[in-house]
């Protein structure tokens, strides 16, 4: 299976070169040609599976080139580093409301469900590819920082470097980035808010200039940010799994759907479900759930997506977003994969702060 770029489909790149490069080169993200799909039978084999396993198989379906049994070795690496007998466990809450538990990793965020797998697929990536040492730019709100720190702390040819809002994440999430260990990780503190640290990254990931000049010195960049493939498919496998334990433990029958309510920000979190749900997951509903930066509440109810509101500071600063990256993903795929019209909005979006889809693709989002 190859990537394509939302903004030029004529971008292609291997499973390996997407999760290496990070960023297409025209600004936009990679997406899968074509998704694959489950059927009976593997579901069948995912009831039976350990966590460990049902992540290392979802993730071979979507990346070529790497076999089952390396990406075996690498989720069973990065889930012994969780507490507990499994990675994250579905808890009841009674009448038919379920908790699926991501913060048994070791920086107690969601974000280590990814990236505590990304390191092994980026270096193996880069391996593949014959790819020169990384050097990963990241934003953060604040998970994502930590996180991103923890899983790649000396981890050989690779340097990464975040940027995080100086007055933008919580007293926790500062204490953790700046006291993280491992000699090839950088922290830095930026003016502004996230939107400002993610589209000051994006910039650099799109300068030609920058790009120059970084390869005389001999850097090749890459992203931590779920802007990178190898970051956002690791995601899919808990929704795939939360299914499973639901079936496999009789609380509902395979093809019964399921509502699945997330928080979210940047929206890689809750297109994870989206790609689970195209592999063939019964879903009922997706529900986006927002603080008071509701720019995705406001767009899913009227189809503009407008960022000229005030930017509030609350308790989650993780979801203190106004510019939600992994939004243009799925315009992408309700445009119809029409690149050129992803392309235009993103224009739009940068050079005016808004951008509207049409009646058709709004009723297309309703329904999901």
């Amino acid at each position: 299976m190859n990537y394509i770029s939302t903004r030029n489909k004529n971008i292609v790149r291997t499973a390996a070169q997407a999760i290496v490069e990070g960023i297409a080169p025209d600004g936009g993200l990679y997406v899968p040609q074509s998704y694959p799909t489950l059927d009976a039978k593997e579901w069948e084999e995912l009831y039976a599976m350990d966590y460990n396993g049902r992540a290392a198989y979802v993730l071979s379906k979507f990346l070529d080139g790497y076999t089952l049994e390396e990406l075996s070795d690498y989720t069973q690496d990065a889930y012994a580093r969780f507490y507990g007998d499994d990675p994250c466990p579905l808890t009841a809450l009674g009448d038919g409301l379920y908790v699926l538990e991501l913060w048994h990793g070791p920086t107690c965020a969601f974000k280590d469900m990814a990236l505590t797998v990304l390191p092994h697929l980026l270096t193996a990536g880069r391996r593949k590819i014959g790819a020169k040492d990384k050097t990963l730019l990241t934003a953060t709100s604040g998970d994502t920082g930590k996180a991103a720190m923890e899983g790649f702390k000396d981890v050989e040819g690779t340097d990464i470097i975040v940027f995080y809002p100086s007055e933008g994440v919580s007293d926790m999430q500062r204490r953790q980035m700046i006291t993280q260990a491992g000699a090839n990780v950088h922290v830095c503190a930026i003016d502004g808010n996230f939107d400002d640290a993610q589209t000051a990254v994006k910039s650099i990931f799109t300068s030609s200039e920058m790009a120059d000049k970084l390869a005389k010195d001999g850097y090749k960049l890459s992203s931590a940010n779920s802007i990178n493939w190898g970051r956002l498919a690791p995601q899919i496998a808990y929704y795939i799994s939360a299914y499973c334990d639901l079936v496999s433990s009789g609380k509902i029958k395979f093809g019964d759907k399921v509502d699945f309510c997330v928080p979210t920000g940047n929206f890689g979190d809750i297109l994870a479900a989206y790609y689970a749900m195209r592999m063939g997951m019964p879903v009922g509903k997706l529900i986006c759930a927002s603080n008071s930066n509701k720019v995705l509440t406001d767009f899913f109810s009227s189809g503009v997506y407008d960022t000229g509101r005030q930017f509030y500071k609350t308790v989650s600063p993780s979801m203190d977003i106004l510019v939600s990256s992994n939004l243009e993903r799925l315009l992408f795929e309700i445009s119809g994969r029409d690149d050129a019209l992803t392309a235009e909005r993103m224009a739009a979006l940068k050079s005016c702060g808004k951008y509207s889809i049409s009646k058709e693709e709004l009723e297309t989002l309703r329904s999901l």
